[in-house]
């Protein structure tokens, strides 16, 4: 009797892993992006393929419109995710590595978290806030020390990553929110949806003259963050979630940033220090931490 409550745990816990895997590789895939097209456009152009699938899906399930009251939050989840987070990582990744971008990123569920406490009214404990302080002082630290600039000091991509963490903090608090009255792989097919006619128009107005001479691997790069960075890897996540439980299967997201070095090494032929490990474990334990001692847990984020 035991054998099916297992099977339904591990393959929850092997969707949160493809979730996870999917996230992971929107920053090595948006730098071979941005290596031929402008942030701009393949920010747009994401956007307009997740908008494209997520009509489809919602079309094929016959999902009613989400109720009004909700309209406002969906509207600045889709600005958050689909817009701000996208736009500035494109941005960022420009000057920094996307192994660079993994470590700084890899803070965003206490980020979440914190955001949640101002915006939902949570009260964390006392070394829920001493873990993301410590949080935020190892990416500071990581980023003046490893910054590209040859000296201590914020690089332009720092800052847009950190932009990045901020505007998807306060989105996915939001839809953290929703979640409580419509399924997760919901929430975000409406928000791409409702962007998709402002994206789509983007899309057109931004689209490249040399498109011909764009190559392959970039154009490829360009789908893989719209159809599954941002749209199908939340399918896996909120799956796991549910069926391994949001506890369990979210310490998944701990590896994220390890799978963002592994992929960048592979894919950008970026050389990965041991320095940068180091830090992003220790970023990884100080969300563990956090996401432990807080007194009123919430879904974790992607």
């Amino acid at each position: 009797m035991a054998a099916a409550p297992e099977r339904h745990d591990k393959l929850g816990l092997a969707l949160g892993v493809v979730g996870i895997t999917a996230f992971a590789g929107s920053l090595p895939a948006t730098r071979i992006a941005v290596s031929e097209l402008s942030p701009w456009f393949v920010t747009s152009a994401r956007a307009t393929i997740a908008g494209f699938a997520a009509a489809i899906v919602l079309s094929v399930m016959h999902r009613a419109w989400p109720p009004a009251h909700a309209r406002v939050s969906v509207i600045i989840v889709a600005i958050g995710v689909i817009l701000f987070f996208p736009l500035f990582t494109a941005l960022a990744m420009q000057s920094v590595p996307a192994s660079h971008g993994g470590v700084v990123i890899a803070v965003l569920p206490l980020a979440t978290a914190v955001a949640a406490a101002l915006l939902a009214h949570e009260r964390p404990s006392a070394l829920f806030w001493t873990a993301s302080s410590a949080g935020a002082v190892i990416v500071i630290f990581f980023s003046l020390r490893f910054g590209h600039s040859g000296s201590w000091s914020f690089t332009s991509g720092d800052l847009w990553l950190l932009a990045a963490v901020g505007a998807a903090a306060v989105a996915y608090t939001l839809s953290g929110k929703l979640a409580r009255t419509m399924p997760g792989w919901e929430v975000i097919s409406w928000a791409c949806l409702l962007a998709l006619p402002f994206f789509a128009g983007a899309t057109a107005a931004l689209w490249p003259d040399n498109f011909a001479d764009v190559s392959l691997r970039t154009w490829t790069a360009t789908f893989y963050v719209g159809l599954v960075a941002q749209f199908l890897g939340f399918f896996a996540w909120n799956a796991g979630l549910a069926m391994g439980g949001i506890a369990r299967v979210g310490q998944v997201q701990l590896l994220q940033p390890f799978i963002t070095l592994t992929i960048a090494a592979f894919i950008n032929n970026e050389q990965v220090e041991i320095e940068t490990i180091v830090f992003a474990a220790a970023v990884a334990a100080t969300v563990l931490i956090g996401l432990r001692t807080r007194a009123m847990p919430i879904q974790p984020v992607s």
